[in-house]
């Protein structure tokens, strides 16, 4: 397999070379064709291999260390690492987590103590989506990164806080590599266009369609690429248009793994759009998500949550829209019931907003979690039975709607001997600013008849 195994069995090494691993072989796909041969030929990532950046003081140090990179699919973490072993000549072997097991592991450990042995060379051991391992896999890198028998080079799309272990992270700089920008795709394409496809020619839309299928992803762009020149070459068109693009090839969702880092981050922009009243950012990360392949009712879901975390009292009509346009989806469906839930995001952007009864439900439940289990007080009890009633269950209960105003002034509902709490502080805004008043007129009622 390309980029994880040289042959059956065995994990794939290599001496550097001029690219870093293994020479492309005949027909070799476009991305592999085109992988930098030096730090230089990069594109993209200047932040950490630009004059003066880490990953460039890192390859002109001449000494190795291990590190993390995290970023999306498509943005040269692997190359990196073939670039580190063709810089430092060291063996150079890759294991995918997808693939490999422990058993795999201990055989690259052991190839790697040959080399040492017979060469003195050291070994970069590279691991593509390092955060597939569990627990006791990444642990069994532990012993031989802290010996310096291999200097340690991950891969991973996901949040390495969350999922490398700690003892393995603690022994690693993290870098983030980034997507690259829409400059440095249009360099990539001239790169490609020019050399390996023999200077085919392109409208501007095709390219500007071409590179926004791409979405920042350079192994997605070439093999894109690869399948264009294939068509147009057998088609004999040219110059290659945007229609004989769309025509060509099958629309490609936009990058996010469903359970990833991209997708909790465009959620997130979604929730805050809308918390911050922006209705025409909300709508624009809602409609990210859905091009992205998002389930609608997982976002639905969270609309219904947005619903009550920040608009709440202050307008309660957004927790029955949200639930409505959920409903309308089920009966819908896509693309008609989408706008439903389109509705939604708007009316919860522009909403009055109201965190009230979010934050008195997170207050209460930190005071109930420390507190001791108090008793209900005896008249707040029921008393079903007549030795409930004789044991004083329910006595002097004061029935509300018999009082005037329907309110028992004075009444306590607490457990006896805990002070009055405030836990629920209604904003200004919206219908929760009538709710304030109300409540503030209650408790005026109560201080005439306790004397407080």
């Amino acid at each position: 397999m390309t980029d994880l195994f040289g042959a059956p069995d065995e994990p794939e090494t290599s001496r550097g070379g001029r690219a870093g691993g293994p020479t492309p072989i005949a027909n070799a796909p476009l991305a592999e064709l085109l992988r930098p041969k030096t730090p230089d030929e990069v594109i993209g990532q200047q932040h950490l291999l630009g004059p003066g950046k880490p990953l460039r003081l890192a390859f002109e140090s001449g000494v190795p260390h291990s590190m993390i990179l995290w970023g999306p699919p498509g943005v040269g973490k692997t190359t990196l690492a073939r670039l580190m072993a063709n810089a430092f000549d060291a063996e150079f072997i890759a294991l995918s987590a997808v693939f490999s097991g422990v058993k795999d592991i201990r055989e690259a450990m052991q190839r790697a103590e040959t080399v040492n042995a017979n060469t003195g060379r050291r070994t970069i051991l590279f691991v593509d989506e390092v955060h597939r391992f569990n627990k006791a896999q990444q642990d069994a890198f532990l012993p031989f990164v802290e010996s310096g028998l291999v200097t340690f080079i991950g891969a991973t799309t996901e949040n390495p806080s969350f999922e490398v272990n700690s003892a393995l992270l603690s022994r690693a700089s993290v870098y983030v590599l980034q997507s690259l920008t829409e400059d440095e795709m249009v360099t990539l394409f001239e790169r490609a266009r020019s050399g390996a496809l023999g200077g085919l020619t392109f409208d501007d839309d095709a390219r500007a369609r071409l590179i926004g299928f791409a979405d920042g992803d350079a192994r997605k762009l070439l093999n894109l690429l690869e399948q264009l020149n294939t068509a147009a070459r057998t088609a004999k068109v040219e110059p290659v248009t945007a229609a004989f693009v769309d025509s060509t090839l099958s629309r490609n969702l936009r990058r996010f793994d469903k359970g990833g880092d991209a997708f909790y981050d465009q959620i997130s922009a979604l929730h805050k759009s809308v918390r911050g009243s922006n209705p025409d950012a909300a709508l624009y990360w809602f409609v990210r998500m859905l091009d992205g392949g998002a389930d609608p009712l997982y976002l639905g879901r969270r609309i219904v949550r947005m619903a009550v975390e920040d608009i709440g009292l202050a307008d309660p009509r957004g927790l029955e829209l949200s639930l409505q346009a959920c409903q309308t989806y089920e009966r819908l469906g896509s693309p008609e019931g989408e706008l439903a839930l389109a509705q939604a995001v708007v009316f919860l952007a522009c909403a009055a907003k109201s965190n009230a009864v979010y934050m008195a439900y997170n207050e209460v439940r930190r005071f109930v979690a420390e507190d001791g289990s108090r008793p209900v007080p005896l008249h707040l009890r029921n008393a079903p039975t007549k030795l409930m009633k004789n044991m004083g269950f329910g006595a002097e209960y004061r029935y509300a709607h018999d009082e005037e105003g329907g309110y028992a002034a004075g009444e306590r509902y607490l457990p006896d001997g805990m002070k009055d709490m405030q836990w629920y502080r209604p904003t200004d805004r919206g219908m929760e600013a009538k709710i304030a008043e109300k409540l503030a007129w209650l408790r005026e009622q109560d201080r005439k008849v306790r004397g407080d």
